[in-house]
């Protein structure tokens, strides 16, 4: 009769378990060497370089830029889009922008703070997070630089397809006030935009919808959420920085509040596309000669996977991964983390004596 005997269970490949033979020590299941430890935070294997990364972002700034000038001539349609917006909101009763621009008008200790936010925070604190994630976060920098450009070209389609008149540049019988020009003495915008005082007719003031402003707040929300830290303090600005920038759109009589909506759609659609984008330029990449971008794990970066929980290994875990798989019934065997059992041939050793045959198997030949 042939001999049953428990052997150890086949194992994937590059899985390997942290144990307590020093620092930086592991081995790889079912085998007795050590081995270097992947560290859960390591870089990717090409990495990212700050003279590569200047440019592209220039050039998505470029376009942003431009993309916004391209429907600057198109005043009638805009100002037609805009009020279309608003009957919209008013027979949804979501119109908060009136109420809003006027305790903005009528208050100025906040007005003059709300108009330095819009002003200034919308370029302020996305590059410095980018910054921050370049810098102490490398492993999920491309995924969400790649997130946010995503996101700001869907943005820039909607700018040249639907030009939209902001609330401040109707007709004053629809009863808005814009701030910008009403407090332009206190800070260095001018009375035609946000930009600085002299070049706002360089800018398109007809880029409504969406509201990037609120997109990119929401994005730098989600950046603090998953990857601040996890303190209160952060969290807090994480949720408050998106929340304060939508009223503040608003009050400024900048924004309808359906564009903030549109901002935060854009935004997921982005996040959607990202993995779909991040393919696409590695498979480029390839072809190219160029390598791919790995992950943390060594893996191909396939899209943002922020907040995932990352798995601990305890040495006595680790242990328990390089020892026999116990047979279930039937020479049937199970390894650490496999919720249905297997059917494996085993194989005998050289001397070695079945404790564990199955049913009905002969004892060992002496």
């Amino acid at each position: 009769m042939p001999q049953a005997e428990a052997t150890e269970a086949p194992v994937g490949e590059g899985i390997e378990a942290s144990v307590g033979e020093g620092p930086g020590a592991s081995v790889r299941e079912g085998s007795g060497a050590p081995i270097t430890e992947t560290a859960p935070h390591a870089r990717p294997r090409l990495r990212l370089r700050w003279w590569r990364e200047l440019p592209l972002i220039l050039l998505v700034y470029g376009a942003y830029s431009a993309g916004r000038l391209l429907a600057r001539g198109d005043t009638a349609n805009a100002v037609d889009h805009g009020l279309a917006i608003l009957r919209v909101e008013k027979a949804l009763w979501l119109n908060a922008e009136h109420p809003l621009n006027r305790l903005f008008t009528r208050e100025p200790w906040i007005g003059i703070p709300a108009d330095f936010w819009y002003a200034s925070l919308h370029y302020l604190v996305t590059p410095v997070l980018l910054v921050w994630l370049f810098r102490s976060r490398t492993a999920h920098y491309r995924a969400a630089r790649t997130w946010l450009m995503t996101s700001t070209f869907i943005g820039l389609i909607g700018f040249t397809l639907y030009p939209t008149c902001p609330p401040r540049l109707l007709h004053s019988a629809q009863g808005f006030v814009d701030t910008m020009a009403h407090y332009s003495a206190w800070g260095w915008w001018g009375g035609e935009a946000s930009a600085p005082r002299g070049l706002g007719g360089m800018t398109n003031q007809y880029a409504a919808m969406p509201s990037l402003h609120v997109g990119w707040s929401l994005w730098c929300g989600v950046i603090l959420w998953r990857l601040g830290g996890g303190s209160r303090l952060v969290r807090t600005a994480a949720v408050s920085y998106p929340l304060i920038t939508t009223i503040v759109v608003m009050g400024t009589a900048n924004h309808y509040f359906l564009d903030a909506v549109a901002g935060a759609a854009v935004m997921g659609a982005g996040l959607l596309l990202t993995p779909v984008v991040l393919r696409a330029v590695d498979r480029c990449r390839v072809s190219l000669g160029l390598g791919v971008s790995a992950g943390p794990e060594g893996k191909p970066e396939t899209g943002p996977e922020w907040g995932r929980a990352e798995e601990s290994v305890t040495p006595v875990a680790a242990a328990s991964r390089g020892t026999v798989s116990p047979i279930v019934s039937g020479g049937c065997q199970t390894s650490p983390g496999e919720r249905i059992p297997r059917q494996r041939i085993t194989e005998p050793e050289p001397g070695a004596v079945s404790s564990d045959a199955g049913d009905g198997a002969a004892a060992a030949a002496r």
